[in-house]
């Protein structure tokens, strides 16, 4: 719709353009009153065409400040009704997120973990690599890494992304169309966590 209505006022400006030079060509012409020398006539158009250029230009340069104006607002509500509803959202999960690092301290304690092995286990699911562990917690990668495979043994995973997997897969259940179609079936490592 806004392009339609772009064009129109394009073409709008540029017959008003047209015509203004016309008129204005004409006006010049009749007006004269000296011999009309060829020279002299293409140097009026010539005048007269870049006048009325400049203006037309003029105008799609404010249209086109307009639009952009028109579009960073829009994009400015949108941000901010997209961090109203984030916020909305976060509040409402909060709760949930609680019970749900709770439950991950309760597992870690199941299996045994010492304090240093439960920071790093939430640091690895949070999705950080053993690098970035190391520079949080001010120890070497060597350390890191060899804490991870204390944490997948205790945990008798065989590595990070089934680690992962086992709180975060039914985080979002498989099973449950998005999309009023069928879910695609269980990949064989879902099948092996379950």
């Amino acid at each position: 719709m806004t392009n339609a209505r772009d064009r129109k006022f394009n073409w709008i400006l540029g017959g008003i353009g047209l015509g203004s030079y016309a008129c204005l060509l004409s006006l010049e012409l009749l007006t004269e009153t000296d011999d009309l020398q060829l020279g002299d006539v293409l140097v009026d158009a010539l005048t007269l065409f870049l006048t009325i250029t400049a203006a037309v230009g003029l105008a799609l340069l404010v249209q086109r400040l307009h639009k952009d104006h028109e579009e960073k607002m829009t994009l400015i509500r949108d941000l901010a009704a997209a961090r109203s509803e984030g916020k909305e959202w976060r509040n409402k999960a909060r709760q949930h997120i609680n019970g749900f690092r709770v439950e991950i301290g309760k597992q870690f304690e199941k299996w045994g973990m010492t304090e240093a092995e439960q920071d790093v286990g939430l640091l690895l699911l949070k999705g950080l690599s053993h690098k970035e562990v190391a520079s949080l917690r001010g120890t070497s990668e060597a350390t890191v890494r060899q804490q991870a495979r204390s944490i997948y043994a205790k945990a008798n995973l065989p590595g990070k992304t089934a680690f992962s997997a086992y709180f975060l897969e039914d985080l979002v259940d498989p099973q449950v169309p998005d999309n009023g179609m069928d879910a695609p079936p269980l990949s064989e490592s879902s099948k092996v966590l379950q």
